[in-house]
């Protein structure tokens, strides 16, 4: 996956946003997100299932790229566009195995020694954080900060690098000028559903003055 394509990579949130990620999509994509995850920690296996089977529903209706949060299982299921894996996830070799060459494969990584290892990784990117303080997240490993996403930067070189964590309208310059070729965002995206599209876009704008 080239991150050349989008700097800008959503993640979805049912309890944050009081949205179906079906609709969630809808609104990110009108606002020009065209890469969006779906992340879900609180619904069943089978109700995440059919909600992700909606989401990808649109999201190919509108040439969005589909990734799902740590369910390898459902992402071969629904034949998404891929996966994301946190450390405790599926290995990344067996999710190729799984997913396919194609697959757009993603791993989380909290340090400069997890992210080395990253890259020797079969995955097509590698995500960094938290850069901020976070509350959509519980907060078990220290923050990086900018300068933090500068170091996993020099030791990766031209990896693929997404930040997460904290990153906002106010940040995200910075955190795109310190090393990231993308970011994450949940909370600056979803915490008003009324305002997805606008903030969407609003984020969009500042990536093309780059």
């Amino acid at each position: 996956m080239l991150l050349t394509e989008t700097r800008i990579y959503p993640l979805t949130d049912v309890r944050l946003s009081g949205l179906a990620h079906a609709e969630q999509v809808v609104r990110l994509s009108n606002g020009g997100a065209n890469l969006i995850q779906l992340r879900e920690k609180n619904l069943t296996s089978r109700e995440f299932f059919k909600q992700a089977e909606e989401a990808l529903h649109v999201a190919r209706e509108r040439g969005v790229r589909i990734v799902i949060n740590d369910r390898v299982d459902i992402a071969l299921a629904l034949e998404a566009d891929g996966v994301h894996l946190g450390q405790e996830d599926l290995p990344a070799e067996a999710a190729r195995r799984l997913l396919g060459d194609r697959a757009i494969i993603g791993v989380s990584t909290h340090n400069v020694e997890q992210a080395r290892r990253a890259v020797r990784l079969p995955v097509s990117y590698l995500a960094i954080g938290p850069i901020f303080a976070t509350s959509s997240k519980s907060q078990s490993v220290p923050l990086l900060g900018l300068e933090g996403l500068r170091n996993v930067r020099d030791a990766i070189g031209d990896f693929p690098l997404v930040a997460i964590g904290g990153i906002t309208h106010v940040n995200a310059m910075e955190v795109w000028e310190s090393g990231a070729d993308a970011i994450a965002v949940i909370g600056a995206l979803l915490a008003n559903p009324n305002e997805v599209v606008e903030r969407t876009k609003l984020l969009s704008r500042s990536s093309d003055e780059l």
